[in-house]
């Protein structure tokens, strides 16, 4: 199994007060860059209108975990991304990342990594 096919990453954004939010998400990594759905009204996304610094471990299961830090993004218009829209309904069995039915309207966040903390050789 490579990074690109765990099923989910562990985001930190920061709140206000400087706390950690850490939550998992759904993602894709294409290029270096992290690449994240979420409804425009989530925590992590109002998290990151203050502050874009994250951090996101993947699978800390294992002997070799990532951990990886970046600047995020939020994108507005997720029609624009119809290649990774496809690419998310391919990896999580069909499910739409612009369906705003349940949560609302829909963003991409996008991390390139700036730094690997961890990261197998």
């Amino acid at each position: 199994m490579t990074i690109a096919d765990t099923p989910c990453v562990w985001l930190t954004t920061l709140r206000t007060d400087g706390s950690p939010h850490t939550t998992p998400v759904w993602f894709l990594l294409r290029q270096n860059t992290f690449w994240i759905p979420s409804a425009e009204k989530n925590r992590k996304v109002r998290n990151l209108l203050n502050d874009p610094r994250v951090s996101l471990a993947v699978d800390g299961s294992t002997r070799d975990p990532w951990v990886a830090q970046g600047l995020a993004t939020i994108h507005h218009n997720v029609d624009e991304f119809g290649d990774l829209l496809r690419l998310f309904g391919k990896k999580y069995n069909g499910w739409d990342a612009e369906d705003e039915t349940s949560d609302g309207p829909r963003v991409l966040v996008s991390v390139p990594v700036k730094r690997w903390l961890l990261r197998p050789n």
